[in-house]
């Protein structure tokens, strides 16, 4: 029965379209785990009358023109030690997201992972998310003040918060994914992203929540920003990954 399906997939020409596909998440050579989102437009800011919400969450439309990697978990102590060779955090553990690392670092480890020999062989480019590309991950479709709908009550089950006095980072993975399989995108830590902040030039933006937030500060739109040498133990930082350059652009499921 192979043996005739690959006949007809050879005489129909149509072996590259059923092998030659862009995957939809990798694993890579420090073991990172990292999905492909697709281009599209999304509502980036909240509405008025979202609980919580700044009147700097303006909302507008954004387009995401180009396809990218993101990683399925903050990156880890483990990952980053793989890649810099040691490990700042205050919360030890292989699997908890590395913290205590600047704007400055997580750039410098990005950097740094796309000249591992098997990334650079791949073409893999390493970098922080924008703003943009991050709540558009985080959102995955969802116009709600969270990634599956707008409960506070339901936030416990995806993020671990509210734990300022009493917590600590906790291991990644171990909450619900959002609907793209993207996992913590609210709590456990702060996340990096590339840009300034809109109106501190010389801050970087940081989104998400952390285990010490509040729920409100979890929302999908909220961000906060510091200086790019800033350090704390509540603040870390997810990968993102421009398509190799060789590699065609994938289609888009919706254009199927």
């Amino acid at each position: 029965m192979r043996f005739l399906l690959l006949c007809i997939l050879l005489a129909s020409g149509s072996m590259t379209s059923v092998y030659g596909q862009q995957p939809k998440a990798i694993t890579n050579s420090i073991g990172m785990k990292l999905v492909l989102i697709h281009t599209g437009s999304f509502t980036m800011g909240s509405p008025v009358g979202e609980v919580g919400r700044d009147e700097k969450e303006q909302q507008h439309e954004v387009t995401i023109s180009e396809s990218f990697y993101l990683g399925v978990f903050e990156v880890t102590q483990e990952e980053y030690e793989k890649v810099i060779g040691s490990n700042p955090s205050m919360f030890k553990d292989v699997r908890n997201p590395v913290e205590t690392v600047s704007w400055d670092d997580a750039v410098a480890c990005c950097e740094k992972l796309s000249q591992v020999a098997e990334e650079k062989a791949e073409g893999r480019r390493y970098r922080l998310p924008t703003e943009a590309e991050w709540e558009y991950g985080c959102r995955a479709s969802s116009t709600t003040a969270y990634s599956f709908g707008d409960s506070m009550e339901l936030l416990e089950d995806y993020a671990w918060m509210g734990q300022e006095f009493t917590g600590k980072t906790h291991q990644v993975g171990e909450k619900k994914a959002n609907k793209w399989r993207l996992h913590d995108m609210h709590g456990n830590v702060w996340e990096w992203c590339q840009e300034a902040h809109p109106d501190f030039p010389t801050y970087r933006v940081f989104r998400g929540g952390s285990w010490t937030s509040i729920n409100i500060f979890c929302r999908s739109a909220f961000r906060r920003a510091n200086v790019p040498t800033w350090r704390s133990h509540n603040i870390g930082f997810r990968v993102a990954m421009s398509l190799p350059a060789q590699q065609p652009k994938p289609e888009h499921p919706s254009s199927k």
